[in-house]
């Protein structure tokens, strides 16, 4: 029995080496958690409006025995903690509900209760509180159902040379240690006092499991990359915790060491950043987690990213030595990973600093290279020998800006497994129906698992401007292993009514360019059909989201738009693949301070062009350079391009273009409508 039970081991060590991912990996548990109360899905990318989804931190006990999850009510307000089983993934216990809470940042779950990060704003009456009510980072300790403490993470009583600082939306994650006695939170902040206020930045902040905030030289910081457009966070047996950044100039950071953008940290890769923006590289709003994950039992990392590439690097002028600019190699974007031999130390080159230099991403272990375009990436480790790269793909994607999102057919979520060595192991499975939409995590039995909802995932074209009104009260789970076990698929019968939600956007704008292009989009990025229960050997309907009318205020027509020029920068679509059905098809992805916060917005547009999309007087847009303006940004930071306008025969601009256009305008009244409501800030 020995010798058989050592053969049988050594065999399955041989099939997770070398044996590609198939259905029998992977276990969906469709519509098995009942919430107590609305949740809504999709969250509408900063300026693009294109659809994400939002996130549901999840995280389990460290005996394995409790499991939580935490989702935004669908008002928006008010986050939920709900308890669920470990092995079945249905609620148990008493839901918690933080009342006021904008959005959960991050969840840690211990054996005696959770403790979660979330944006709420101050007590009513705080000195020194932020404009508008804006919330700020807080993190709260449940035990045994009640709250032992509540800890400020930023705001009035965080004081810093650079000024105060708040999160109008909450991007960054939460991790804790138990050798070290810490839970570190990474979140990205603006600044509404002091040198850097209307800034945006980030910060890293320790608290100890009393719930007093820790002050720790060569750990602690209140304002590191500028203009943090993504987070990887990772906890390590002592401050400072694994860290790494995505900024404005032109680069990723391993800023373990040093906690900002300075050269003292790793250069992982160069990216093209115009405006603020870089290609979400860790998924922009409602990403920042699930990025990097710590191989087992040792001090080795994974890092996970979607990036275009990087050639023909140009100094930063700006900044100095050591930092660059760069053009994107490819117009979609595709999937790299990058590995640590320890949370300072990057495995192989670090990305080249070399002014003049053709190629600048020499040093980057590509997961995909094709022509589909790439996105919402994570990565997570089986144990000590592999991991679990995971990702969406869009294929003929349409990316209307240099340094944002694409849209175009969802072409599926792809999951990948990786050794330890950054070595593919065979191809990637490819599902239409699982998405990756909260926290992967690592089971006590080596499985990787994470909830998601099911539904119909649409993601070519963006959110309405009154955002999508699809709500659910069921979630779903999935759950990826190497030892084939977790195959089967099991379906809850679904609560929800039977019609499809095709609710039709509930936004009111007096503009008739506005007007146009909305009447060619639908509220919700989600189209749902109805669920039933079906047995294991099918595929599970996806859940039925019921959608409800919102209101929005009635924005008056813009007389000018406050923004600045500079040269545009020319973008043309991949070609488009072939239609495809396997995996190996020439389409996939698989083929294998502030750059001046003054300086200009790329504009490719003629007033001439846009005046012929509505009867309304439009402002006066040229390619020229205008003076120098305050351009309004967003909690992001990022002020990005206008869309370029492309003329049909008639003069007039075609539907992509008002869609386009509908999208830059609809992002710039929320702007504006956030900067008057926070004070002008």
């Amino acid at each position: 029995m020995l010798v058989k039970s050592s053969a049988l081991l050594l065999l399955s060590a041989v099939q997770a080496s070398f044996a590609a991912l198939t259905e029998s990996n992977l276990q969906k548990d469709v519509n098995v958690l009942d919430l107590d109360f609305e949740f809504g899905p999709v969250k509408a990318a900063y300026w693009t409006g294109y659809p994400h989804h939002r996130r549901t931190p999840f995280a389990v006990s460290p005996d394995g025995k409790s499991a939580y999850i935490a989702y935004l009510d669908s008002s928006e307000t008010d986050v939920h903690v709900q308890p669920v089983d470990p092995t079945t993934f249905k609620a148990t216990g008493t839901t918690v509900t933080l009342t006021g809470a904008k959005e959960a940042g991050g969840l840690v779950a211990q054996n005696d209760g959770f403790a979660v990060m979330v944006n709420e704003p101050v007590p009513s009456g705080t000195a020194n509180a932020p404009p508008g009510n804006t919330p700020v980072p807080v993190l709260y300790r449940y035990t045994n159902g009640a709250q032992s403490w509540k800890t400020w993470l930023a705001g009035p009583t965080v004081t810093s040379s650079s000024g105060l600082g708040m999160a109008p939306d909450m991007n960054g994650d939460l991790v804790y240690s138990a050798t070290a006695g810490l839970y570190g939170a990474y979140f990205v902040v603006t600044d509404y006092t002091g040198d850097a206020s209307g800034h945006f930045g980030d910060s890293i902040q320790y608290v100890n499991e009393k719930g007093a905030l820790q002050t720790i030289t060569g750990a602690t910081s209140t304002w590191g990359c500028s203009h943090n457009t993504g987070i990887a966070f990772e906890a390590a047996d002592a401050a400072p915790f694994a860290s790494i950044c995505a900024e404005d100039q032109g680069a990723i950071w391993l800023n373990t060491k040093g906690q900002g953008m300075s050269t003292t940290g790793v250069k992982i890769s160069n990216e093209n950043t115009t405006n603020g923006g870089d290609g979400e590289p860790m998924g922009g709003m409602s990403g920042s987690y699930s990025a990097l994950a710590q191989f087992a039992t040792s001090t080795n990392y994974i890092f996970s990213w979607v990036s275009r590439g990087a050639i023909d690097l140009s100094e930063n002028t700006w900044m100095g030595t050591g930092y660059t600019h760069s053009l994107n190699r490819t117009n979609p974007r595709n999937v790299a990973i990058s590995l640590f031999s320890d949370k300072y130390t990057k495995v192989g080159a670090q990305a080249t600093s070399e002014v003049g230099a053709t190629d600048g991403d020499s040093q980057v272990n590509w997961i995909t290279e094709g022509a589909n375009d790439c996105s919402n990436a994570h990565a997570a480790t089986f144990g000590a020998d592999n991991a679990l790269v995971t990702w969406e793909e869009i294929e003929d994607p349409i990316c209307d800006y240099i340094a944002m999102g694409c849209r175009g057919k969802f072409a599926g979520s792809k999951f990948q497994q990786v050794d330890s060595t950054g070595a593919k192991v065979g191809a990637p499975l490819v599902e239409t129906d699982t998405y990756v939409a909260g926290d992967m995590v690592t089971m006590s039995d080596g499985r990787i698992c994470w909830p998601y909802v099911s539904m119909t995932w649409d993601l070519s074209q963006p959110v309405a401007y009154a955002g999508s009104s699809a709500t659910t009260k069921q979630m779903s789970f999935a759950c990826m292993s190497l030892d084939g076990s977790s195959g089967s698929t099991t379906t809850a019968a679904s609560s929800a009514a039977a019609s499809p939600a095709t609710s039709a956007a509930a936004s009111s704008v007096s503009s008739a360019a506005i007007e146009a292009a909305s009447s060619t989009s639908s509220a919700a990025a989600v189209s749902s059909s109805a669920s039933a229960a079906t047995s294991a050997a099918t595929n599970a309907a996806p859940t039925t989201l019921v959608t409800s009318a919102r209101t929005s205020t009635v924005v008056p027509p813009m007389s000018s738009v406050p923004v600045t020029s500079q040269a545009a920068t020319s973008i043309t679509s991949a070609a488009s693949p072939e239609a495809s059905t396997t995996d190996e098809d020439s389409g996939d992805c698989d083929d294998s301070g502030d750059e001046d916060e003054s300086s200009a917005v790329a504009i490719a547009t003629s007033s001439a062009a846009l005046a012929t999309a509505s009867s309304v007087a439009l402002p006066s847009i040229s390619s020229a350079p205008l003076p120098t303006v305050s351009a309004p940004a967003n909690a992001s930071g990022i002020v990005p391009p206008i869309p370029s306008a492309s003329s049909t025969s008639t003069g007039g601009l075609d539907p992509s273009t008002l869609q386009e256009l509908y999208a830059w305008l609809s992002a710039m009244l929320s702007d504006i409508e956030k900067m008057l409501k926070s004070g002008g800030n």
